[in-house]
């Protein structure tokens, strides 16, 4: 066992580039993480890395060895599979990855239930507005809002999630409730946008009478957590795009109100993403039967009006 995590921690380090990243990501210390690369090293006769104080660079055997190691390790991950596959009780650790509403709202809710119900499957939630790649951050499942960038991936589409345009009633009252997108960009309102690297300029996709159309807005805020933005919304501070089930609340309360309806966002798809080789673990399979129709459930539910 002890070479087979050898080679486990080897592919994290040369995926993610660094012994400290790959020992985090692993759950031990650098220098368990530095030892177990000596072993493999020592074990093959071979230098895979090169290393100074500053930069660790995968040599010619390191590139070599990690495709025959990803092998390696598909084939172990799916031999234990097949035998989980024949067991009431299901193991592992699974790594799953979320937008910050979707996991805050729909999925970490769930999460007690489902370690409930399986006990021997840890679950590691990672939450984040920005891109998510799925391999180099060793994820079993992702969920996504819009269309993924990544067309190797496999997709479970969930539903089709209505969106909203928001402002607070303060800021309504302050800059008036524009009424379409062409408002929005001629009267320069406040748009709250939502930013991660590698994000393009930021465009507002609208339904208008003519069809799906792009405005482009600005602002002079901005963030990568979805949720901060709703804050400032609710502060008065501009005009969000959410999706309904997040700002169905402060809908409801009054918090917020609907800007521009006649021209309302158009629909962005909520969909898990895996790989292939990943929908063979039963482990995956179950996490995402669990939460599809939980999260559609509650998707239906805060779209349907009171």
């Amino acid at each position: 066992m002890s070479y087979l995590e050898n080679i486990r921690t080897f592919v994290r380090v040369y995926e993610l580039g660094s012994m400290s990243a790959a020992g985090r990501d692993l759950r031990i210390s650098p220098a368990v993480t530095s030892a177990r690369i000596s072993q493999l090293e020592d074990h093959l006769s071979v230098r895979l890395f090169q290393r100074t104080t500053r930069s660790l660079t995968p040599t010619a055997q390191g590139k070599a060895f990690y495709g025959g190691a990803c092998s390696v390790l598909d084939a172990v991950d799916y031999a234990e599979a097949q035998v989980t596959d024949l067991t009431e009780n299901p193991k592992g650790l699974l790594h799953v990855a979320a937008p910050l509403g979707v996991g805050r709202r729909l999925i970490a809710p769930h999460v007690p239930a489902f370690t409930a119900a399986y006990p021997l499957i840890d679950v590691r939630l990672r939450m984040t507005d920005r891109n998510v790649d799925m391999t180099a951050e060793g994820l079993d499942l992702a969920f996504h809002l819009g269309q993924p960038a990544d067309s190797n991936l496999r997709i479970r589409k969930i539903a089709d999630v209505a969106r909203v345009l928001v402002a607070s009633p303060d800021y309504v009252a302050q800059r008036g409730n524009p009424a379409d997108g062409a408002a929005l960009v001629r009267d320069k309102h406040e748009c709250l946008n939502l930013r991660f690297p590698g994000a393009a300029e930021f465009q507002w996709l609208l339904q208008t009478p003519d069809g799906p159309q792009r405005f482009r807005v600005a602002g002079r805020l901005e963030s990568d957590d979805g949720d901060v933005l709703t804050d400032w919304a609710l502060a008065g501070q501009g005009v969000a795009m959410k999706p309904r089930f997040e700002a169905a609340e402060y809908l409801a309360s009054g918090a917020l109100v609907a800007v521009a309806e006649a021209t309302p966002p158009a629909p962005v798809q909520m969909a898990c993403l895996y790989t292939h080789r990943r929908h063979q673990d039963p482990k995956t399979r179950l996490f995402m039967e669990f939460m599809v129709e939980r999260i559609a459930s509650a998707i239906r539910a805060a779209e349907t009006p009171s």
